[in-house]
């Protein structure tokens, strides 16, 4: 399960666990104009753990889930049909 909610400075998705015997805890991921953040709670610490990623970067990632094992890079497509 997920949700969706538009805040003034970012889209917020809060991404729910359920279903498995060992549920983890929920993932908030806020999308802002030059970054997105993910956070979780870390039980274990006590502490909320946030990571921060570029447009680029979250791009990359979203891509690389699909792809086999190798390195790459992405080509944005204003610049794929250059030289």
């Amino acid at each position: 399960m997920f949700t969706i909610e538009h805040d003034f400075d970012a889209t917020v998705v809060t991404l729910v666990d359920e279903g498995s015997p060992h549920l983890e805890e929920d993932v908030k991921i806020q999308a802002f104009e030059d970054c997105y953040t993910v956070e979780q709670w870390d039980p274990h610490s006590r502490t909320m753990q946030k990571i921060t990623f570029s447009h680029t970067q979250l791009r990359e990632l979203a891509s690389a889930l699909d792809l086999p094992e190798g390195s790459y890079r992405f080509v944005p497509e204003d610049e794929a049909g250059k030289g």
